[in-house]
Parts: C-alpha cells; sequence; structure tokens
C-alpha cells in the first residue's frame, strides 16, 4: 500500500474514532461509494439507503454509546485491571511521542489523554508522513496491537449499527495488514 493511502486510511480513521460524525463528515461518506464499498458491504447498504436526518442520529447515538458512555477507546484504561486513564509522562504512550519528537498539547485536543485511539491512529499517520517505518513498527508491537484488535472486537459485537460494526472490522483488517506490509518491508531490508 503506498504512503499517501496509508495516511488517508489512517487520518480517516483516527477521525472517526475521535469525535461523532458531523454532518460535512456524513455528507462525505454519503458522496463516496468506494470508500463506504471498501469499509464494508453493510456499510455502504446502510448510508445510503437511509435518509440523512436519520443516519445522523442514529450514527451520534450509538458513537455515543459506544465510545463515551459504556467503552473508552484509550489504550491505558483497556488494559489497565482497574480501569485507570494515564495521564502526561506516567503515560508510556506520551513518551513515545516524546521519544519520537511528537509534540501533543493536550489543552487543545478534545480527547484529553494521550493513549486515545484517536491520537494514536493520528500518531501514526505522523511517523508515515516522517518515514519513520521502524518507529512505525515499533509503535505496533507496543501499542496499537497490544490492544486495539481485542478492543474493536469486543466493541463489534456491543455495536447495533452496520456502520460502526464494519469500521471495526475494517480497522482491525487494516492494521494488520499494514503491520504485515511493514514487517515484511523490514526483513527485506535486513535480507539485503
Amino acid at each position: 500500500m503506498d504512503q499517501k493511502t496509508r495516511v488517508y486510511i489512517y487520518a480517516f480513521l483516527s477521525r472517526i474514532f475521535s469525535e461523532q460524525i458531523d454532518k460535512q463528515l456524513l455528507s462525505d461518506l454519503r458522496s463516496d461509494d468506494a470508500l463506504l464499498k471498501t469499509i464494508g458491504e453493510e456499510a455502504f447498504s446502510y448510508i445510503q439507503s437511509k435518509d440523512e436526518d436519520v443516519l445522523f442520529e442514529e450514527l451520534n447515538i450509538e458513537y455515543h454509546s459506544l465510545f463515551v458512555m459504556n467503552n473508552h477507546p484509550i489504550e491505558s484504561s483497556v488494559q489497565d485491571v482497574k480501569n485507570e486513564i494515564l495521564v502526561g509522562l506516567q503515560n508510556p504512550v506520551m513518551q513515545f511521542y516524546f521519544q519520537h519528537g511528537y509534540e501533543v498539547n493536550m489543552d487543545t485536543s478534545n480527547l484529553y489523554v494521550p493513549d486515545h485511539l484517536g491520537m494514536e491512529l493520528g500518531f501514526m499517520q505522523n511517523l508515515i508522513l516522517q518515514n519513520e517505518k521502524q518507529a512505525q513498527l515499533q509503535f505496533y508491537k507496543a501499542h496499537l496491537l497490544s490492544w486495539v484488535p481485542q478492543f474493536l472486537i469486543a466493541l463489534k459485537e456491543m455495536s447495533t449499527n452496520p456502520f460502526y460494526r464494519d469500521i471495526c472490522d475494517f480497522c482491525i483488517d487494516f492494521m494488520l495488514e499494514d503491520f504485515s506490509d511493514l514487517s515484511f518491508e523490514a526483513e527485506r531490508q535486513v535480507d539485503l
């Protein structure tokens, strides 16, 4: 997969998991059949078959149910048996960001924690733009793959919405394929 496509997908997924879908994003989704079909056939049928106002309401109810009320897409919360959210420099993700020159101003973010799924996906987008492939592999191993697939599998089971169920599958499949491609490329570099 080329760098431009990877950057676009990480930006898209970061946006999807960071906040509820607004009218502009919904309009963009409805006008991009290729993207919707890539996400999944159920998502495509669902988005294309409903009135925009109904979709807007249903998607936002589901977003709040999945990501605000019942779950938190936050690595430290998911991985900690006490369900504690780590903030500041005590958070290993924040330390990883600093080691790679990624400055996060939590005061300007609506996510409030450095290890929110949307923030981590945005960081991967940044690593791709910086062409830091070794850091991408390290971040996958140390963070993303240690919690995101399991979290999204559980989230999919809770979801009653075709769009969010397909987004969970799409994100898992994309991350696993992306990691596999990066690993293969790194192995080829070593063999040369």
